[in-house]
């Protein structure tokens, strides 16, 4: 492969005299030339008219160390060459005018000369990929006066073992944190988790969380706060609020603030929610809750970044990102007229769907450990299980009988009211077993459908009477699972929660649809 380098003449360190002397001096672009480990076919040597005699007495020196070296002149004229606009634009459209074919030639971009302006221009154009090529550093190192010594920078960083490392290790540290510390398992949350990262250093767009209620929507967000602050990303605080907690005329003034005497009641002016938000982060949970006026004040907040207050006609500016969380389904309630479509467009750009803790019972025993720690700090006493008590719950919430409709706030009372109880600083069994008929009692309230009602609604008459009554209910339970789940692979997840995981590769929804086809039952037929 031909070695092609782009350099920018030197008017102070190439310019050496014009007799024999000029050999006793180091010149970058002739030492470039001169290196002999590196031979330079073609130098496309960048410089102002004024300086073509220079050029060529250094296009002939270059002739007379480097042979096999084609020089060719490239004239670049810069008005004030301190100018970073018009330096990197020239350079830029330099870059754009030359046919690089990458696989027949190797290109380096000598930073030597020019001006530190150049130089980093060369830098970025290089690093974007603009200038597909490497950058070569020369100096008058050495023992050689005319070649001295050079350096290639290759910027692709993940060439560097130990800078890719580092990259990997902070990419980790920002999951580790995400997750509060917790070893998840589950592969599709910890995928979920590692987009979300990502997302949260790099955009300042939207986010949205969408789950049912307890599954970890506002700690998240908190999380995704938390780490934008620590890469410096945002200055502002973060403000949480609860939608659902929001009503009527107080909505609007407690969202974007009031003037004083804007309506019955209002004996002083108020920011709101938003104008607090500026330079940080805005948590809307249940944002499905707002009415259409506060939706389409929000969408205007987020595409002008201001607002009008009530009872204001002065505008006022806020930049904040929003993330949004729901358990309802915004799609549907888009279509019906209950959530604006424009609203949903703006802030369904990076949407992440957070299952319920039943579709992650591998996590469920770390998540224990989690919230027993997070007892101990705040309590300040240091309680833990016993070891037949750990067993017995461990073998209670991993159970399909275990519905955690709470989810993440079932777990995190049943820890809190175990340890409170527990004399000793020991969780024994009394108080797992209390907890256990307690979580049970609460799971099964309100639970009056029968096995025929939620077959009827999907087989016949028929056939359910040539079914034993063993498959009936076993089918029924199956049913159940799937309704509550948004996919096939998630309910097979809690279907099949001890087998799959003695399986080298899981294969839930084969299985579950080879089952539902002995009763000639597809997936669509559960949820139509």
């Amino acid at each position: 492969m031909k070695t092609i380098a782009i350099s920018i003449l030197g008017t102070q360190l190439d310019y050496a005299g014009k007799n024999t002397r000029r050999w006793s001096k180091w010149r970058p672009n002739v030492g470039l030339c001169s290196q002999p480990d590196l031979i330079i076919d073609e130098l496309h040597l960048l410089h102002e008219k004024r300086s073509q005699k220079l050029a060529d007495t250094i296009e002939e020196d270059i002739h007379s160390v480097s042979p096999e070296t084609s020089v060719t002149h490239q004239l670049i004229e810069f008005q004030n060459p301190w100018d970073f606009e018009e330096v990197y634009s020239k350079l830029f459209d330099f870059c754009r005018s030359i046919n690089f074919d990458t696989d027949k030639n190797n290109y380096l971009f000598h930073i030597t000369t020019g001006t530190h302006v150049a130089q980093i221009c060369a830098f970025l154009l290089t690093e974007s990929r603009h200038f597909p090529g490497r950058l070569i550093q020369t100096s008058p190192a050495g023992n050689d006066k005319v070649s001295g010594t050079h350096q290639i920078i290759d910027l692709d960083l993940s060439r560097y073992d130990h800078i890719a490392s580092r990259f990997r290790e902070q990419r980790l540290e920002g999951e580790d944190f995400l997750k509060g510390g917790i070893a998840t398992k589950n592969r599709n949350f910890n995928q979920l988790i590692t987009q979300v990262e990502k997302v949260a250093i790099r955009s300042q767009a939207p986010i949205l969380f969408t789950g049912p209620t307890g599954a970890g929507k506002s700690q998240l967000a908190s999380r995704v706060y938390e780490l934008k602050k620590r890469r410096e990303m945002v200055s502002g605080p973060f403000v949480s609020v609860n939608c659902a907690t929001l009503r009527g005329d107080n909505a609007m003034a407690a969202l974007f603030g009031h003037t004083k005497g804007a309506f019955t009641g209002a004996q002083r002016s108020r920011e709101g929610f938003l104008k607090s938000a500026d330079q940080g982060v805005l948590f809307l949970d249940e944002i499905g809750e707002l009415g259409l006026d506060e939706q389409a004040m929000l969408l205007h907040a987020l595409e002008n970044k201001s607002f009008y207050p009530v009872g204001s006609d002065k505008e006022i500016n806020s930049d904040f990102q929003l993330i949004a969380g729901t358990n309802r389904n915004l799609f549907e309630d888009s279509v019906n007229g209950r959530f604006r479509e424009d609203l949903l467009a703006r802030i369904n750009l990076w949407t992440y769907q957070l299952p319920a803790l039943k579709e992650r019972r591998e996590d469920i025993e770390p998540n224990i450990d989690y919230e027993l720690r997070q007892y101990v700090e705040k309590y300040a006493t240091n309680v833990d299980f016993n070891k037949e008590a750990r067993d017995k719950f461990l073998a209670f919430a991993l159970s399909p009988s275990s519905q955690w409709k709470g989810n993440f706030r079932d777990l995190n009372a049943a820890i809190i009211r175990m340890a409170t109880l527990a004399e000793g600083a020991r969780i024994t069994l009394r108080e797992v077993k209390e907890e256990i008929e307690r979580l049970s009692q609460q799971w099964s309230s309100g639970q009056t459908t029968t096995v025929e009602n939620v077959i009827s609604q999907i087989l016949s008459s028929e056939q359910i009477a040539d079914l034993d009554s063993f498959d009936q209910n076993q089918l029924n339970y199956v049913l159940n699972c799937c309704r509550q789940h948004p996919s096939m692979a998630a309910a097979g997840r809690e279907l099949f929660n001890v087998s799959r995981t003695l399986k080298k590769q899981s294969n839930d929804s084969s299985r579950l649809q080879k089952y539902l086809a002995k009763f000639s039952i597809s997936w669509a037929d559960i949820n139509k």
